[in-house]
């Protein structure tokens, strides 16, 4: 391919002022060239030798598409400019005329400057007492995009763009020296890739798109004429602008001059010329804030797979260099976004919540296994306007901030530096994990008071302190008594686990929590965290530090793939445009990141007590009779396991449930004010939310059981 052939191209400023080739391009166009000028040739000597001493002729920069896991669906595009590259061959035969017509109709002809046209505009330059009538064949149009295209510095821009008779020379010399590199039709093809044609469309293939709505391939003559009279005044003979005619006069000049040139019958040319230009606009989507409205709920995971991008060092040094690549790299990438998916899960999530509601309800699905993100719903419009948002929900901001609802790009579900939301019972898992893995088994009793005395320390003034110690209750006197790691899990029995805490240590339950991908993003979070504080962060393991529906349906996935741990992944591949897997050039940025972080054993064992909690009973033991979520099952229609949770004073409702093949977060809480209490009657919504995400994530797949545990993790 011509784009990996000039990236390598290097042209010596001490090769082009030497040998045959410039003496031919002087010969044949010093006169014209000063007197059409006003310079000296001797000007023009001077100016090249201040170029620099090799020059690289880059490829131009291209379109990055992103496309759903059906491969099909346009989620959005990168670009700064837009353009795709695409073979002559699957051009409209009318473009490649149309254009030759236009610009250079002695193309085949010539060697790359042609003698002829630099006289006959010499002539008409003189007539007209001024610059009336250009010299530059498509070939010396095409060095002159290639020059600024591949500049890296102003002086280089400058240099390739300026209106001078050095530029001018320099132009013919390399158009010589590239006709003997490339056929004409690789030189056509590459032009008809580079050309300018208004509104930010680079290329025949976003020139069809943007006026048209079509392929290359699908153009009529009337559409290719008007393409090809744009290349030359792009703003002055746009067909979109409010008056059409000089769009049209444009177009039927071009008309005219390819029945001169008999490449459409005289006919063919009247009839061409009483039609109207038809337009078709598109307005491609560029960047996450401009994908279509009726999908406006792909921009949060847009914005996740960014982030994603933006952070990883395969593509490029630092985050600039990185986007600077999503935007002219030239991609096809794959998301993992499931549209079907993504489309039921936002139902659900605002037949629960409007998007006006200061409580932000969402949910994230997460595939065990490969950690690749299925759906990210959120009752929220994804959006930069802010100007009709509610008012803002700390009284210590309203009237100084609108509320971030409905519009926001805050990442309210992950991925980001927010710090989330409390997640109440759900960290018991943690705790659990953490007991199982130092071989403590899941018949582990403690009698369970309403309340219990611990021995962390506490602040007096501290609402659950007892004489300075920190002495939790649980939500129902009916939770009293002997419980086990199954009927204390179902149930979620807060003194019970508290007991469990103490004996396997509190830094335990903090660091496999970490070990799952959980961050602590908070001053406060850090410090107790940290291997001064985290055995004495007694409270954790009642989900007092705050988290993200991402980071739990990741780490509740973890369990559903036996104990493997695999990073947020957004993507299923990453390939060039041109078709080039990086994979397969050794760059494996769509394979999963996979790790074990503890066995089979313990991650079957914390699922048999985690599906007490779901209504689908315990393999290996008993769940106690009751549970704070039995209408999962039913709602999935499979064995399924998970976590409720709530907060103190119902701040923050969660629920996380998962199967061996799909996890899901869900929450409901307010990310302005954290301490607007959702109440208890809203904690049911993230339950069904979560079970229908999974009923929906995982319809048409065979169902797969959990795997009891071993009889050593049991008893």
């Amino acid at each position: 391919m011509f784009t990996r052939a000039l990236a390598s191209l290097r042209i010596s400023s001490h090769v082009l002022r030497t040998g045959v080739i410039a003496g031919v391009a002087l010969a044949a166009v010093a006169y014209p060239i000063a007197a059409v000028g006003g310079l000296a040739l001797k000007a023009g000597a001077e100016k090249l030798d201040a170029l620099p001493r090799e020059m690289h002729i880059t490829s131009p920069a291209q379109t990055t598409y992103v496309y759903a896991a059906d491969g099909k669906t346009l989620v959005t595009m990168f670009y700064e400019e837009h353009r795709r590259y695409t073979s002559i061959t699957k051009m409209s035969p009318y473009m490649r005329q149309a254009i030759l017509a236009a610009e250079d109709n002695r193309f085949y002809e010539h060697g790359g400057v042609d003698p002829k046209g630099v006289a006959r505009a010499f002539v008409a330059n003189q007539q007209a007492g001024g610059v009336s009538q250009g010299a530059s064949t498509l070939t010396m149009q095409y060095v002159r995009m290639a020059l600024r295209d591949g500049a890296r510095t102003p002086h280089e821009v400058l240099a390739a763009t300026e209106q001078t008779s050095g530029r001018k020379v320099r132009e013919m010399r390399l158009a010589l020296l590239l006709e003997k590199k490339l056929n004409k039709d690789q030189i056509l093809e590459r032009y008809l890739n580079a050309a300018y044609f208004g509104h930010r469309a680079f290329g025949v293939f976003a020139a069809s798109e943007v006026f048209f709505s079509k392929s290359p391939r699908d153009l009529t003559l009337v559409e290719a004429a008007t393409l090809a009279g744009l290349v030359q005044a792009p703003s002055a003979y746009d067909p979109a602008a409010h008056n059409r005619k000089a769009a049209a006069t444009r177009r039927n000049y071009v008309i005219d001059r390819m029945a001169a040139l008999h490449f459409i019958t005289p006919q063919q040319a009247a009839q061409s010329k009483k039609q109207p230009i038809v337009l078709k606009l598109t307005d491609p989507p560029n960047d996450c804030t401009s994908i279509p409205k009726s999908h406006n709920d792909w921009g949060f995971y847009c914005d996740f797979f960014k982030g994603w991008w933006l952070n990883n060092p395969a593509f490029g040094s630092n985050p600039a260099d990185r986007e600077d690549n999503l935007r002219r790299g030239g991609y096809r990438i794959t998301l993992a976004l499931d549209p079907t998916l993504q489309a039921r899960t936002q139902r659900h999530v605002l037949n629960k919540q409007e998007a006006r509601s200061k409580f932000a309800h969402g949910v994230v699905a997460v595939q065990p296994g490969t950690g690749r993100v299925r759906a990210m719903g959120v009752n929220r419009v994804y959006s930069l306007d802010q100007d009709g948002n509610g008012e803002h929900s700390d009284p210590g901001k309203r009237g100084e901030a609108r509320g971030n609802y409905p519009n926001t790009v805050n990442k309210l579900l992950g991925g980001g530096d927010l710090p989330g939301y409390q997640a109440g019972s759900t960290f018991k898992m943690f705790t659990m994990l953490a007991a199982l893995d130092r071989g403590m088994s899941l018949d582990t009793s403690f009698y369970a008071p309403y309340k219990y005395r611990s021995k962390y320390h506490t602040g007096w003034n501290d609402p659950k302190s007892c004489g300075g110690r920190w002495c939790p209750s649980n939500a129902s006197k009916g939770m009293t008594g002997t419980q086990t790691m199954w009927s204390g899990f179902g149930k979620s029995v807060n003194t019970y686990f508290v007991q469990l805490e103490q004996k396997v240590g509190a830094e335990r339950a903090v660091r496999m929590a970490e070990k799952l991908g959980l961050q602590w993003r908070t001053d406060i979070d850090q410090q107790q965290a940290s291997p001064a504080k985290a055995d004495t962060w007694g409270a954790f393991t009642l989900g007092v530090a705050d988290t993200t529906p991402l980071e739990m349906a990741n780490a509740y996935a973890t369990i559903g793939a036996e104990g493997v741990y695999c990073k947020p992944l957004p993507v299923l591949s990453v390939k060039r445009t041109t078709g080039a897997d990086l994979a397969k050039q050794g760059v494996k940025v769509a394979a999963p990141q996979c790790h074990r972080v503890f066995s089979q054993d313990v991650a079957r064992a914390a699922s048999d007590a985690a599906s007490c909690v779901t209504g689908s009973g315990a393999q290996r033991g008993g769940c106690g009779g009751w549970s704070t979520a039995p209408e999962v099952r039913g709602i999935v229609g499979r064995p399924v396991a998970g976590k409720t949770g709530t907060t103190d004073n119902t701040r923050a409702a969660w629920f996380v449930g998962y199967t061996p093949q799909l996890a899901a977060a869900s929450f409901i809480a307010d990310p302005d004010n954290p301490f607007n209490n959702v109440g208890d009657w809203n904690s049911w919504k993230p339950i069904q939310t979560a079970a229908q995400t999974l009923r929906d994530g995982l319809a048409g797949a065979r169902t797969v059981n959990f795997r009891p545990p071993s009889r050593d993790i049991v008893y």
